[in-house]
């Protein structure tokens, strides 16, 4: 009777202690990779492989889309000499833009090779064109904030697309004697010796023509004597070392384009460029004990540009003009930093 009641109590506890560490592993998030028809999910961004067409939208959609959100989608060609075609579908509506600019909820492509954001879309007033890949992947991010979520969001269609590469006829090469000025330039400034220069001119007697450019004249003998070395007189070095810290790193002027330093590639700005003051110059003669020195800010703020802004009306209704202040960062100060910490 004592060991059927000791049985009993053994197997209880058994079955509670495996469905409590079911429901415990039903709980816990899923850290690893996981594949499903052709898509992996990892922590930051969904990669999706394209062979064929397919959709990514927002969620919910065509309906209102979710507060607080931040998906991240890499398509990936399945096959080489493809690249991938994005068409919007025409049910386009995010929140709307403050000033001309997408900061809150927005839909942005990127060129994942170089990090380079193609555009970023927001607004409901007209959905983007097509765009296509320049490789064989692309990145579409989708962020929206806690305030103000719109509807219908936005569904992007997907598709492969060919890549036809055309045959081109070799290009004559002319003798250098008859190329153009421009075509004999960009010739010889891919070399790195003069005898390199020598042989391309003339292949059959190069070695000759550099003896030759070697050799001592007496036009050049002459200009050495007539010309004599500067007499050694009084420098003012510390003159010479205020110089190299004045100008090697300071803030500068520089042009910027408003479409590429704002990321809108879908509105026109007048001017289209404007000037900031950045950081410039090198650092050669680094102060610092590092490997390798740069010319970075020390102390930046943000200035308010009044420019003009234009952009197309939905539906061909003209084009809207308004005023609008951007922002735009100011280098006010600079120094020469290292890029790491590493001592020699």
């Amino acid at each position: 009777m004592i060991l059927s009641l000791l049985f009993l109590f053994a197997s209880s506890v058994q079955q509670h202690g495996s469905q409590a560490e079911s429901s415990v592993n039903s709980n816990l998030p899923h850290t690893t990779m996981k594949q499903q028809n052709g898509v992996q999910n990892s922590k930051h961004e969904k990669i999706i492989t394209v062979s064929g067409d397919g959709t990514v939208h927002s969620p919910d959609f065509p309906h209102t889309y979710p507060r607080n959100r931040l998906l991240v989608w890499r398509l990936v060609a399945a096959g080489d000499g493809v690249r991938i075609q994005l068409t919007f579908d025409k049910r386009f509506g995010l929140e709307d833009p403050e000033d001309g600019i997408c900061k809150y909820d927005f839909v942005e492509i990127e060129e994942p090779d170089d990090d380079a954001v193609v555009g970023r879309w927001c607004g409901s007033e007209s959905s983007p064109g097509k765009r296509v890949s320049k490789g064989n992947q692309i990145r579409i991010r989708f962020k929206s904030d806690q305030y103000f979520p719109s509807k219908p969001g936005f569904c992007i269609h997907y598709s492969l697309l060919p890549v036809s590469v055309p045959s081109t006829p070799a290009p004559t090469v002319l003798p250098p004697a008859l190329q153009s000025v421009d075509v004999l330039t960009d010739a010889v400034s891919g070399f790195s010796t003069v005898e390199e220069v020598m042989k391309y001119l003339e292949p059959d007697r190069w070695q000759q023509d550099v003896e030759e450019l070697y050799r001592p004249t007496w036009q050049v003998l002459g200009k050495s004597f007539i010309h004599p070395r500067k007499s050694r007189g009084v420098v003012d070095l510390n003159l010479l070392r205020e110089e190299v810290r004045l100008y090697s790193c300071t803030p500068r002027n520089f042009s910027v384009s408003l479409r590429e330093e704002l990321k809108r590639t879908d509105t026109i700005f007048w001017p289209s460029c404007l000037l900031v003051q950045r950081c410039g110059g090198n650092c050669a003669c680094c102060a610092h004990r590092c490997y390798d020195c740069h010319c970075a800010p020390t102390k930046v703020t943000k200035k308010y540009h009044e420019v003009l802004l234009l952009r197309h009306r939905a539906g061909g209704r003209g084009i809207l003009k308004s005023l609008t202040d951007i922002s735009l960062e100011h280098h006010e100060e600079c120094d020469c930093m290292c890029k790491n910490h590493s001592e020699g």
